[in-house]
């Protein structure tokens, strides 16, 4: 019997080596055998294969108008020193052209409307499988500069009070505009708690908090009448950062609101079952 299975295994074993896996882990043995011994050579060649299938998807499954594109994975750790060759990366599928937007052109809609809802729809699409895309790879996709992508973006944000996923605001780097005034908005105004902000707004619990306190400094300086030059001297701000906020304080002012009230409110946090609610009630939404 233990011939018979020696047999089959001389006659048909060599066929399960004739594989990309096996491929890879001869080529390693001949060109890079300071790599290890056998086992690890396949460990090597079944980790490459899985990031092929990451990165390659089969375009069998792309509808018409998708793309695969590969972009910063969105839970990168932030960090201003590391570069691109240092940072995970994922590979996302984006509707880059839809058959609505040929519609819309046939009834005469503006090609930088369509092009800036494409900018939102992508950098959604981008973050729910996992990335973190840039104004630059936008820019790349859509065959415009990166300034006008940034322009688009904060037309939509100001049109739909809603913080775009991109990696500027999720790893905190780069030029993007900050979000005070919608996240201010959202906390003192339409009253949602820190953790639906946090969320709404792809910024940490502790970035909303450091707006809550930068704003409210701002807030009781202004009421003692400095001017923005004393108010970034005390809190520690250049003069730039205080006139943004000023300007939200002004805004608020217009509007009827009473800046005392704010001043006395506290951003509201969630207790722990409140937090696993609102996470369901999102899901479903």
């Amino acid at each position: 019997m233990k011939t018979h299975i020696s047999a089959n295994e001389a006659t048909y074993g060599p066929q399960q080596y004739k594989t990309f896996a096996g491929a890879l882990t001869a080529f390693f043995s001949e060109e890079c055998p300071q790599l290890g011994g056998m086992r690890t050579r396949q460990v090597l060649s079944s980790t490459i294969i899985s990031m092929v299938n990451k990165f390659y998807p089969e375009t069998s499954h792309l509808k018409q108008g998708q793309t695969p594109w590969v972009t910063t994975d969105k839970n990168a750790t932030k960090s201003y020193g590391k570069k691109i060759n240092q940072t995970p990366l994922v590979s996302v599928i984006l509707d880059l052209v839809r058959a609505e937007d040929i519609q819309e052109r046939k009834d005469g809609k503006k090609l930088r409307d369509i092009k800036k809802e494409a900018v939102a729809r992508m950098l959604k699409q981008s973050y729910k499988q996992g990335g973190c895309m840039t104004s630059v790879e936008l820019a790349i996709l859509l065959k415009i500069s990166p300034p006008t992508v940034g322009k688009y973006i904060k037309e939509w944000e100001l049109e739909h009070n809603e913080v775009l996923p991109r990696r500027g605001s999720i790893h905190d780097m780069g030029p993007t505009l900050t979000h005070k005034k919608i996240i201010i908005e959202k906390l003192f105004i339409k009253k949602l708690s820190v953790q639906q902000v946090s969320r709404e707004t792809y910024h940490s619990f502790q970035a909303i908090q450091r707006y809550i306190s930068k704003f409210k400094q701002v807030l009781i300086c202004y009421k003692k009448g400095m001017n923005i030059n004393e108010i970034a001297k005390v809190i520690g701000n250049t003069p730039r950062l205080i006139k943004e906020y000023e300007a939200i304080i002004l805004e608020y002012k217009d509007r009827g609101f009473v800046l005392e009230q704010i001043i006395n409110t506290d951003a509201k946090v969630d207790s722990q079952y409140e937090t696993i609610v609102n996470d369901l009630n999102s899901q479903k939404n």
